[in-house]
């Protein structure tokens, strides 16, 4: 297979900062302009992966940018342009210190609390009697902190505006915007045959209006279900099929690690890569209805490098 792109240090014009993220690899050109990178990095429970997947980066830059175009009457988005399968120019924002994370269902970090007997999700009260999985009767709203570093931590609204982190005015805007973006996000999984289970968007602000930044419903941000049989695995509890990283984490649970201290994250063999390669690029299919092909990748960091430089000097 071709060589995964795990770390880039690039040097645009006018470039006054690069942020290393768990996947992104973001350039801040002139406080004006965002050049991202989506590398192949993988993580999981907050933690950066050690051996990076082959063509993930560009799926995910692929998937977010079809999902930018096709939302952006509802609420203006940061992307200007893509000059390259794994790279987006866009608005240089100022983000919101939260994420918000909307649930259509009851499955992953969600059910592993209500398992422990939680019945209270980021004040959002649960009630007895579900199981893994299920349909909330309307969707729900847990927001989290953003973090800089390590995990990310489940927040209430209460929280969020006793603490300041975003004003009322803003918080309101940003329930709204995620509710209507998860219902069109929904519409469009259905064309697919798919469910759109749960998923988190991120906002900023620049020159005083909000702006949808980052990714948008793509398998890391993402949860999918297939519709076909859906009814029926709950029935027989049965474990649903599902487009969505989350293969990767319940690998990692069954080989013992969940990010917590003293965990050793399992051998990624090349056989393993692989099929995690083959999974992603079967979810750009799925979700996108798209065929997906391959960009050329002979020397990625030299294309990559070259066309975000033409495109920079055409702005």
């Amino acid at each position: 297979m071709s060589k995964a792109i795990v770390e880039n240090k690039f040097q645009f014009p006018n470039q006054k900062g690069h942020y290393v993220g768990k996947v992104r690899d973001v350039y801040n050109i002139n406080d004006e302009y965002l050049v991202m990178v989506v590398s192949d990095r993988i993580s999981a429970f907050d933690v950066v992966l050690p051996k990076g997947v082959p063509f993930k980066g560009q799926v995910l830059n692929q998937i977010a940018e079809k999902f930018l175009d096709a939302t952006s009457d509802i609420v203006p988005n940061w992307k200007i342009a893509t000059p390259d399968p794994m790279v987006t120019v866009g608005h240089f924002c100022e983000p919101f210190k939260v994420e918000m994370v909307i649930r259509g269902y009851l499955t992953g970090h969600a059910w592993r609390e209500y398992k422990s007997g939680k019945r209270s999700l980021c004040g959002v009260a649960l009630p007895d009697g579900m199981v893994e999985n299920q349909k909330f009767d309307t969707p729900i709203l847990t927001p989290t902190t953003k973090a800089d570093v390590g995990h990310d931590e489940d927040i209430s609204r209460e929280e969020i505006l006793a603490q300041g982190l975003v004003s009322e005015e803003d918080y309101v805007a940003l329930e709204k915007y995620t509710l209507e973006l998860f219902q069109r996000g929904t519409e469009m999984a259905a064309e697919k045959g798919l469910i759109l289970v749960d998923t988190k968007y991120e906002f900023g602000k620049k020159e005083g209006k909000i702006y949808l930044i980052d990714e948008i419903h793509t398998p890391d941000s993402s949860r999918y279900f297939y519709t076909e049989g859906y009814q029926e695995r709950i029935d027989k509890g049965e474990q649903q099929k599902q487009l969505s990283k989350e293969f990767v984490r319940q690998w990692l649970i069954e080989n013992g690690f969940q990010g917590k201290d003293g965990q050793a994250i399992p051998e990624m063999t090349p056989e393993y890569i692989e099929s995690v390669s083959d999974r992603y690029i079967e979810l750009f299919e799925q979700i996108t209805g798209d065929k997906f092909e391959k960009a050329n990748a002979d020397d990625v960091m030299s294309r990559i490098e070259k066309n975000v430089n033409d495109y920079l000097a055409s702005m």
